[in-house]
């Protein structure tokens, strides 16, 4: 084999997998957050499940692309577990379908796709069209490798060490081990079967041995969901554990039937002299069979899933951590469905930040209420964790919005931004609000009851907004609607501000306020008026990805 020989083969290999990332960046830039809703709908049956898994796999042509997806989902708490298994059983079944385009032997016509591909990209504006031409472009440059790595390879027949070290793999544990290794290092089964078809139709290796390196190969794909899920909740970390299971129990069992039974024969005759036909049709076979013997027993995989990870006792509550939102790792950050992952964690922490802003408004109005500065420290220590998951929220999103190739997903995180900038400032004006409890007391500032129903009412309409809020973000009625009513409560924050101050001067006229709880007043009717609009900013930004969705 020449120097020019390798370097053919590694420049096949890099348009192989170049192809893929170009397959898999078209689709996420075109589904974007849509893949959240597909998934939703279509994964609650389990047939439904496999099919998707399947169709999606086949067509970014990657089973660990797919995967990791759903390790994503999973730890964002978009997926359950259950579902999480005939996704995975699917995508096995979706990943045959490069073998399979292979074997028919389409490179003739790669160029084209490549070209068509590229015309649509460089000659066409619109936006949708250039992520299809990404998709179909990629294609093409993926079976251009193919051809590339394959010819290369050819000049290897001449070599006795390495037509040596190919009759080795007729030995199954080697070849399994084999394939694992490889397909772990390049993290794609595709192209793992691709190299392997490639060095089949050179003539270096027959199906006899080359069925042991395949099924190896479907072991060692699990290694990319493996490191996708370090660093994920619990129920990621299993949804690997189901991914490895389905392909060692695949494995154990063709490797037995290969041994025993004459399997291998059976489909070398089905295709006699196209070996490359051969592996796909085994890998194929492989992937069903596997599929349906387990697709009975998925629930049982979760469970024993459960069983080998089981529950631990979680981080202390009091200790602050981001729950939904995981470090963005460079592979993710182009994986397909990331967009849908990604909003669902910042959308999970942007919860527990409104959750924690209302507790300290509503808890600011009561300690004022009531006179008790005692309630100051409880409440700075939430606006501490609110200011902490702000600070920690942002710098996740500006992480974010340099990946994002959709345009409406980086729009509707940018308004996410907004959102938790806003959702701080409340968190500041609860914690004003409380402060004056301390003037009060060093003061002996005490509210008529006059005062103290106005607070009340305060209280009930700040609770009422932030309610609202809730709902909005939960889409548990339509955005048009909820938006219509919090624009309506935020003009009541403004009609009661007026009308409270009215009342205010009235108190001042016959000297029924002091000067101290006048200004004390005055500062919280601003921060009451402040926390309102702030309301109606969060409402309108999340309001807008609502209806874009």
């Amino acid at each position: 084999m020449k120097i020019t020989d390798f370097f053919s083969l590694l420049g096949g290999l890099a348009l192989f997998l170049y192809g893929m990332q170009m397959m898999s960046n078209g689709l996420e830039a075109a589904a974007g957050n849509k893949m959240k809703q597909i998934l939703e709908k279509l994964t609650a049956n389990r047939f439904l499940g496999v099919l998707v898994g399947a169709v999606i796999t086949a067509v970014i042509q990657s089973s660990s692309a797919t995967t990791v997806m759903v390790v994503g989902f999973v730890n964002s708490g978009m997926m359950t577990l259950r579902q999480a298994v005939w996704i995975i059983m699917g995508a096995n079944i979706g990943t045959t379908i490069t073998g399979q385009l292979i074997a028919l032997d389409v490179g003739a016509i790669a160029p084209l796709f490549a070209f068509l591909g590229v015309a649509l990209i460089v000659f066409v504006k619109k936006q949708r069209v250039h992520h299809i031409g990404l998709i179909v472009a990629g294609l093409g440059i993926l079976f251009i490798g193919m051809d590339m790595m394959s010819s290369s390879m050819m000049p290897l027949r001449e070599s006795e060490a390495f037509a040596s070290m190919m009759t080795n793999f007729s030995n199954p544990l080697v070849g399994i081990l084999a394939g694992m290794v490889f397909t772990a290092i390049i993290q794609s089964s595709s192209a793992s079967v691709g190299i392997l078809q490639a060095l089949a139709t050179s003539g270096l290796i027959g199906l006899p041995s080359a069925v042991y390196v395949l099924f190896g190969q479907n072991i060692g794909t699990c290694i990319t969901a493996v490191l996708a899920s370090i660093g994920t909740n619990r129920n990621a970390k299993r949804t690997t554990i189901i991914h490895l299971m389905f392909n060692v129990i695949g494995t154990v069992l063709f490797t037995i039937i290969c041994m025993t039974t004459p399997l291998t024969s059976v489909i070398e005759s089905i295709t006699p002299g196209r070996v490359a036909a051969q592996i796909a049709n085994m890998h194929t076979l492989f992937n069903i069979v596997t599929t349906l013997l387990l697709l009975p027993f998925g629930n049982y995989l979760a469970l024993l899933a459960t069983k080998i990870l089981p529950e631990k006792q979680e981080e202390q509550s009091d200790v602050m951590h981001l729950e939904y939102i995981r470090p963005m790792e460079k592979k993710r950050e182009s994986q397909i469905g990331s967009s849908a992952i990604v909003t669902n964690e910042i959308r999970g922490e942007l919860s527990r930040m409104l959750l924690m802003a209302k507790e300290n408004v509503n808890a600011s109005f009561e300690a004022v209420r009531e006179g008790n500065a005692g309630m100051l420290p409880q409440v700075e220590e939430r606006e501490e964790y609110i200011d902490y998951l702000n600070k920690e929220i942002s710098k996740y999103i500006s992480k974010v919005l340099v990946n994002e190739t959709n345009p409406k997903d980086s729009q509707y995180i940018s308004a996410l931004f907004k959102v938790c900038g806003n959702l701080e400032r409340i968190g500041d004006h609860a914690v004003n609000i409380c402060e004056y409890t301390q003037m009060m007391r060093e003061k002996n500032i005490s509210f008529s009851e006059a005062v103290s129903g106005e607070i009340t009412e305060m209280q009930k309409v700040s609770n009422q907004a932030l309610e609202m809020l809730q709902k909005l973000q939960g889409t548990e009625e339509p955005a048009e609607s909820m938006l219509k009513k919090i624009e309506d409560l935020e003009q009541r924050f403004d009609d009661m501000t007026e009308e409270y101050r009215k009342a205010q001067i009235g108190r001042m006229q016959t000297g029924k306020c002091s000067d101290e709880a006048c200004i004390l007043y005055s500062e919280m009717l601003t921060d009451f008026e402040r926390i309102g609009d702030h309301i109606l900013n969060i409402s309108q930004e999340m309001g807008q990805g609502q209806v874009s969705e």
